[in-house]
């Protein structure tokens, strides 16, 4: 069956779970499916709030505090082009292209990136055959994605080809074992503890979704089984890219105290009817995940890296 590249249509949550056993299918599906909503999901903009955000997980996974613009960029699994359009408006791209399995994504990030004021080439693409040729790209960007790639090393190899020798790569925001453990147990509370509350009377009228809402988002969330096929141990990931033939390979953990805050936000905000809490609201989780970035920047000192919840990598093509 081939995946519809019709973005009007989306998938039913039925239709990606019946496609479990053709896993790029149900990629497709998805994230067909989450295109309209996913921005509102993630609480993604293209302000000055996750400018810097994208910008600090550039320098933190890179090491380098003022990177020069990199003159053509792929992002690989764009999704609605949250990490490099951003990345440009914060001056460290310049020329962008983005991919993803998804058309309704690469749709989206086009959408967004003419929203922005600057055209992108957007391409519907596999990870594991990237459509671009030998030695095209000074950077390949990605967030994450390789965690819903089947064969990691296999994109990693594709990666570097497209890249041009001295060419970097930067993936940002996977999710470590250890950490994909508690964040998904404190999702699971907070998202019963936030739907059994606001169904009380004093709440319900604000606060409260709807039942169909309701029990779109809990397939929803079930079928991210489906479709999150790896979790990652830091060091097994730079081996990973070693054997691809990386060179430069180095990796980035951060979010541990911030994780125990930003899982339960992020749930509750999804349990909840979308326009009731404002960006008073987003503002003030934002603020409050950036005090306990900086405390968990301090803990990386003693903590052991495969502690924290998200993995960045990054790697050069030799040459």
């Amino acid at each position: 069956m081939a995946p519809s590249t019709d973005v009007t249509a989306p998938a039913t949550a039925e239709q990606v779970a019946a496609a479990f056993h053709d896993n790029k299918l149900a990629q497709v599906l998805y994230h067909d499916w989450e295109a309209r909503s996913y921005d509102d999901k993630w609480s993604i903009s293209f302000d000055r709030r996750c400018i810097d955000y994208a910008r600090d997980r550039f320098e933190a996974i890179t090491g380098l505090p003022d990177p020069l613009p990199y003159g053509q960029a792929l992002e690989l699994g764009a999704g609605t082009g949250f990490f490099s359009l951003n990345l440009k408006q914060a001056g460290v791209l310049d020329e962008v292209h983005v991919t993803d399995l998804s058309p309704a994504m690469v749709a989206a990030a086009k959408a967004n990136a003419e929203m922005l004021g600057f055209g992108v080439e957007g391409r519907v693409a596999d990870a594991e055959r990237i459509p671009y040729d030998d030695d095209t790209f000074d950077i390949v960007v990605g967030h994450a994605v390789i965690h819903h790639v089947p064969d990691v090393e296999a994109a990693f190899r594709e990666v570097l080809r497209v890249l041009r020798p001295g060419g970097r790569f930067v993936i940002a925001g996977e999710p470590t074992t250890v950490g994909d453990w508690y964040a998904r147990r404190l999702g699971r509370l907070t998202w019963h503890a936030t739907t059994t509350l606001t169904r009380l009377p004093p709440l319900r009228e604000k606060w409260a979704k709807d039942k169909e809402e309701l029990d779109e988002s809990s397939r929803a969330a079930a079928l991210e089984a489906v479709v999150d096929l790896h979790t990652f141990d830091p060091d097994d990931l730079a081996r990973t890219a070693l054997r691809a033939g990386a060179v430069g390979v180095r990796t980035q953990t951060e979010e541990l105290t911030a994780a125990f805050l930003g899982w339960p936000v992020r749930t509750f905000e999804a349990a909840v009817r979308p326009g009731a809490l404002g960006w008073g609201w987003a503002m003030f989780a934002y603020g409050a995940w950036q005090r306990l970035s900086a405390v968990d920047r301090l803990l990386a000192r003693a903590v052991p890296a495969k502690l924290f919840y998200n993995v960045g990598i990054t790697g050069v093509k030799p040459g």
